[in-house]
Parts: structure tokens; sequence; C-alpha cells
């Protein structure tokens, strides 16, 4: 069975490039604007506060793990943070490699790994966009494990230290976002978290180039067309037609950066009954011929 959560991740290709641990006392604030990074925070010891990208903030709390796909910014602080609105606080370099926020003497108040990955599909933005804007996972045994392995890993200077921390992180990021659920906020993984739902999205994902209608997908969800239509695009984030186009183009682009089809080939296998009809559709969604994308593709 297709496993519509691995296709994407598969395609995202998330590598984990940056990461430090860091640690802080008494009162502490930090505030960054990260243009669009993904940002992710695994809290080894204690707690602190975290607002992100507009949510309300949220008390992070040892094993917690939080993902976010495209940060536009947030703000973490210790649990009571400075009086003063503005008064940011500068993180200072530890001898063992770490950074110290708020007291620099004495035991911390809290310790966590953060840092930033990257998505090395060229299609990243698409497919950020069908993924929960902020994953905040606890109490998940599986991931609890997981942590505790890139706690022990981050705190040792062994061989291979960061080859192992980035590939414990790439499995903490697929098992953080198949542990959201119907906790996510709206995205595929929320859609895959409703039974009904997942079968008309395991549907599309399993023949992209079947000729889909709403009517198809809600009789595959066992729903009526109406009700199906409402439930998808309030636990997508995006109606079924459109989620379908746009998985239909991240396929299209994949085929044609591996330039191993021809563009009436990947049009018949997105869906599309003509190349010139694909054309126009491709056109619009990216902004260029898939012609001329696949050329500048196989330049870079």
């Amino acid at each position: 069975m297709v496993d519509p959560l691995a296709e994407i991740v598969t395609l995202l290709q998330p590598l984990a490039t940056f990461s430090k641990v860091v640690s802080g006392a008494g009162r502490w604030r930090v505030r960054r604007s990260e243009a669009g990074q993904p940002f992710y925070c695994v809290i080894l010891a204690g707690s602190c506060r975290l607002a992100a990208n507009g949510h309300e903030p949220i008390i992070l709390q040892a094993d917690d793990f939080v993902l976010i796909p495209e940060v536009c910014g947030f703000t973490m602080s210790s649990l009571e943070p400075p009086e003063q609105e503005d008064a940011d606080t500068s993180p200072v370099a530890l001898l063992d490699g770490g950074f110290r926020l708020g007291v620099e003497s004495g035991p911390a108040d809290v310790q966590l790994l953060v840092g930033h990955c990257v998505f090395g599909s060229p299609d990243a933005a698409l497919l950020v966009s069908l993924l929960p804007d902020l994953v905040h996972v606890r109490g998940e045994p599986r991931l609890a494990t997981l942590v505790k392995l890139v706690r022990d890993e981050s705190r040792e200077q062994r061989p291979a230290r960061e080859v192992v921390l980035a590939r414990l992180l790439e499995v903490l990021f697929i098992e953080a976002l198949r542990s959201t659920g119907t906790a996510a906020s709206p995205g595929l993984v929320r859609g895959l978290a409703d039974g009904r739902l997942a079968l008309a999205i395991r549907q599309m994902h399993e023949s992209p180039g079947k000729s889909w209608t709403v009517a198809q997908l809600a009789a595959a969800a066992a729903l009526s067309r109406s009700a199906f239509f409402e439930r998808f695009s309030r636990a997508v984030g995006v109606a079924p037609m459109e989620y379908l186009l746009s998985w239909r183009m991240a396929l299209a682009k994949n085929l044609l950066r591996r330039n191993d089809s021809g563009v009436a080939k990947v049009a018949e296998r997105v869906g599309y009954s003509s190349a010139s009809a694909f054309s126009v559709a491709f056109t619009r969604h990216v902004g260029l011929p898939p012609t001329q994308y696949a050329h500048e593709q196989s330049d870079t």
C-alpha cells in the first residue's frame, strides 16, 4: 500500500545540518526571525517557553520534540521571562562547545538541543505546504527513546558524533510527523489521521494518473460529496482537487528532474490526457514550461 507521508518525506530529502546544545538559568529570552528555515528543538532536561509563527506560547518539558518545517519567527524564553519586553539575551559560548543563556554559573534550569535542517528537494516549498506548520510531540514512548539517544549522543564527544546526530534527527523528524495525528495543524498528517480521509488520500497517491473527481474521492472515503469536501478542506487545509494538483506537480517536477521520461509520458503519469494540457497546468503552477524546467534542472 502506498504511504503518502513516506512519499513526501522521501521527496523532501530532510537533512539536519546544524545543531547546538543550549542551557539556560534565571530569566532569559531569545528572539529569532529565520525567513522560512526549518527549525527543531529537543528538550533534554528542564522546561522553557516557546512561541512560534503566531501560535499561542507553549511550555516545553523534558523529552518534548518540536519541529517547525517553515519558521518565520519564534521567541524562546525561561518560564518567567525578563520583565522588560525588549530585553533579549545573548548566548555565551562555553568551553565544551555548548551555549549558556541567562545566569552563567550554577545548575541549569533547562537544557535543549536546537538546530536547523534543510530539505534537499528543489520543490521543498510546495511539499512543506502539505505539512503541519508546527509539530509538538509529547508522551510518545518511541519518540522518547529517540530523544534519549539524541541526548546521550549530544553530551559525548564520540567519533562520528555529528553524523550519528544527523541520522537520529532525521528519524525524529519522521517519527514526530506520524506521531502528531489529529493534534496537528491542518496538513497531510492531520488528514491521514482521519480514517475516512486517509482512504481517499492513499487513492490519490496510489493512482495520481487517474482522472479523479471529488465525487469519486468522496465515495472512496464513504462520505457524501459535500461532507467529504468540507472535512478534507478543514483537515488538510486545502480543497481535495487543490491537494491533488499539488501532489501531481510535485511528482511531475521529480520526474522531469530525473530526466528519464519525456513530457508526454510525464503528463500521462500525473493524470493529463495530453502533453499540451499538462504544459499549460505545469506552467501556471510552476512558472516555467516543463521542457524549460527540465533543461534548467539538468544544468544544475
